[in-house]
């Protein structure tokens, strides 16, 4: 009986030590840098979440999105096919967020927090989305256009030197997404 309550301290202590380890690496697990003006959020996952900050004009604009590499694939028509919705980043929604009300694409977008989708096209005009639930853990999956707030077009650039990685930066004209070979300007006043 003795040797079994021992058995059973010990496996308990084991436990509790491996719940204390186990917290403080989750806890550790998570670091912020800062990177030109973007904030990296280290989750150990494939895809970084990133937030950005800039301003257009007197508007103080905010973008949060993960961040995936192409690691030697074929982005464009094929892991981001044309002619269907794309959360604009990898793992949940990417999304803007602004105190102010902007004109994006000459059309007006209300003071808010959305999600930005993007329609890619072989050729052509691509169309950006801005959605009002901008909370959607599994981006593109849950998006529903009933919850469209406006829709724009926006002319890709295509470009010779490949970006490894997806960003979304704030620029004085506007918002440019940049992933691969492609440079897509969202214009915003």
């Amino acid at each position: 009986m003795r040797k079994m309550l021992r058995f059973h301290s010990l496996i308990f202590t084991a436990v509790i030590a491996l719940t204390i380890a186990c917290g403080e690496q989750k806890s550790t697990s998570e670091e912020v840098v800062a990177i030109e003006g973007e904030e990296v959020i280290e989750e150990k996952r494939a895809s970084p979440l990133r937030k950005v900050e800039g301003s257009i004009g007197d508007n103080t604009i905010k973008v949060q999105y993960g961040s995936p590499a192409v690691k030697g694939r074929t982005i464009w028509g094929d892991l981001v096919p044309y002619g269907e919705v794309w959360r604009t980043g990898a793992n949940e929604a990417t999304f803007i967020e602004t105190t102010e009300e902007l004109i994006v694409e000459g059309q007006t977008l209300p003071a808010g927090k959305y999600s930005l989708f993007t329609v890619p096209m072989e050729t052509g005009d691509w169309t950006v989305i801005f959605n009002s639930e901008w909370d959607l853990e599994h981006g593109h999956f849950q998006y529903k256009e009933e919850n469209d707030v406006l829709r724009v077009t926006s002319t890709p650039e295509w470009v010779d030197d490949s970006q490894e990685s997806l960003t979304v930066e704030v620029v004085p004209e506007g918002l440019l997404v940049a992933w691969e070979k492609l440079r897509l300007p969202i214009a915003i006043e």
